[in-house]
């Protein structure tokens, strides 16, 4: 666990940071938006980060709790800080590997009708 005053991230970014749905949740249902950027990222494209990073340093297979809970409370996975949007969640999860959340991601954009077509990206593969 990160001592938030150290890392300087805001409450919500520690909280997908350390996993720590219970508390994701609570931020989230007190009014914390989403769709926030801290740090140039959205709270998706930092849980895909932490998922990736997880899984290289443990070795542990990949998994996309975090990144489906925010599915589930509206998280665009298309959305992004940088002009044109090449690093969306999704692209994130395209090229760092992530194959568990880029299908999550696809069937999630293909349900919820979020955007155009998802147009494909290179992989890199991640072995979970």
């Amino acid at each position: 666990m990160h001592d938030l005053a150290t890392i300087g991230w805001a409450r919500w970014f520690a909280a997908v940071e350390n996993e720590d749905l219970p508390l994701l949740r609570e931020l989230l249902d007190s009014g914390v938006d989403v769709g926030e950027v801290d740090g140039g990222l959205t709270l998706l494209q930092h849980a895909i980060n932490v998922e990736l990073d997880g899984h290289t340093q443990t070795g542990e297979p990949l998994h996309v709790d975090v990144t489906a809970y925010l599915l589930a409370r509206g998280a665009d996975p298309l959305a992004s800080p940088l002009a044109g949007g090449s690093g969306s969640a999704l692209h994130m999860a395209q090229i760092g590997g992530h194959w568990l959340a880029v299908s999550l991601i696809e069937a999630f954009v293909e349900r919820t009708d979020v955007a155009p077509p998802l147009r494909k990206v290179p992989r890199r593969t991640c072995v979970a």
